[in-house]
């Protein structure tokens, strides 16, 4: 596997006029296939609630959809499940599927009952994870119907921040409306996974399903951004830096060794990541100018090797006097999408402060702007989520979890 690293500047003219510019840059990060690459086993571990709440339907229907998960492993794949109540336990320890009749029957025995305990699941989970880490592609699908109420939300968020040091990624799932969207998002965020709704049951087989898609087209794992700065160029003080696709993710950067270095996980085939990165450029002479260089260091499990430094990419802007905009569409698209995450953001806000007129207010600024790019299903929830709270009425649960998840999910450029 290679590296895609592609920029591109919001505008790629500058005025050379003026003594300081802001732009946007979009960063596409995508693992490429070589003709005889090998493939790299899953190492998958299924981190399943079965409280009481989560009884009949519910429950049959996650069983369900583990046991299918089961069915599509690959000879060499490694499977793990660990089911939580108010307590935690190892169901299947960590191994590879030989006998899928009989993991399946140990799924198939699970009853509901107890209460939730999400952090002791999310514990024993990495701790079967972490037996098979090298060179697999390691995943954590961890699902759940309710609060973490016997547990430790901060325990949660650790965990999830331990497995991705780990090279371990964490996706969530929220099954049906009870569960805690602001934690789950956040272990998502910081295991490097996605969140995912599961609004009716019939949908968890759907859901495991597509997620189960994606990680099979991870090819590159441990990868982080590194940004080299030229000395006229800063990045923005407050948020600079944010994942747009496939999901809306606020990133951290931190300095190492005079550049940014920011934690993107794993890297997909057919599935890129793009990172937008806000920046101030300095005045410069007239013509083309080098203002940052980007490089990714990553993993390959394919072949054992870690560390691994891509090319090292300039990013080039033209410093043009008098100053003629020359827009890029699809950066323009990017940075809509974060503008929505970050609007429908302050609307929760302003909702949860009780300021019901504020918070339909931004709904409807955050429909506009997906409305913008193309995004025409989120456009519609969050209009009419603005509606219903102009008119008196109140989100439920299904309501407010319908939001955030639009608003960190955007379409690909058309």
């Amino acid at each position: 596997m290679k590296v895609g690293l592609q920029p591109a500047l919001g505008d790629i003219n500058v005025d050379a006029a003026q003594p300081t510019s802001q732009r946007q840059l979009a960063v596409s990060i995508s693992a490429i296939p070589e003709e005889m690459g090998r493939d790299v086993p899953l190492n998958l571990c299924l981190i399943l609630d079965h409280s009481g709440s989560m009884g009949g339907r519910p429950l049959e229907m996650v069983k369900q959809a583990a046991q299918r998960i089961v069915d599509r492993l690959s000879p060499g794949d490694r499977l793990s499940i660990v089911a939580f109540d108010h307590k935690a336990k190892v169901l299947v320890p960590n191994q590879t599927i030989d006998n899928p009749a009989s993991v399946k029957l140990q799924i198939n025995q699970l009853k509901a009952g107890g209460g939730t305990a999400i952090d002791e699941g999310l514990r024993l989970g990495v701790e079967e994870l972490a037996k098979a880490k090298r060179d697999t592609i390691s995943q954590a699908f961890l699902l759940t119907d309710g609060e973490n109420e016997h547990g430790d939300n901060d325990r949660c968020l650790k965990l999830a921040k331990l497995a991705a040091d780990y090279n371990l990624t964490v996706n969530t799932l929220g099954f049906g409306d009870a569960w805690n969207q602001d934690v789950l998002e956040r272990i998502a965020d910081a295991g490097g996974g996605s969140l995912s709704y599961i609004q009716q049951p019939e949908e968890a087989v759907g859901e495991f399903a597509r997620l189960f898609t994606r990680i099979q087209s991870v090819g590159l794992t441990n990868a982080h951004l590194l940004i080299s700065l030229m000395p006229t160029v800063r990045l923005a003080e407050m948020k600079p830096i944010a994942q747009v696709y496939p999901d809306t993710i606020e990133l951290t950067a931190t300095q190492e060794a005079g550049q940014y270095v920011v934690r993107l996980g794993d890297l997909m085939v057919d599935v890129p990541r793009i990172v937008l990165t806000n920046l101030y450029l300095s005045q410069l002479p007239e013509g083309l100018q080098t203002i940052a260089y980007l490089q990714i260091r990553y993993d390959d499990p394919a072949y054992a090797r870690e560390g691994l430094l891509s090319e090292k990419i300039p990013v080039t802007a033209n410093f043009v006097s008098p100053y003629h905009p020359a827009p890029d569409p699809q950066v323009q698209k990017h940075v809509l999408a974060l503008a929505k995450y970050r609007q429908t953001q302050i609307a929760e806000t302003k909702l949860q402060m009780g300021d019901r007129a504020g918070a339909a207010t931004m709904l409807q600024t955050a429909a506009k702007t997906a409305l913008q790019m193309g995004d025409r299903g989120a456009a519609t929830v969050l209009q009419n989520n603005a509606t219903r709270l102009q008119s008196g009425e109140e989100l439920s649960e299904a309501d407010r979890k319908q939001t955030r998840i639009v608003s960190k999910t955007t379409l690909q450029g058309e």
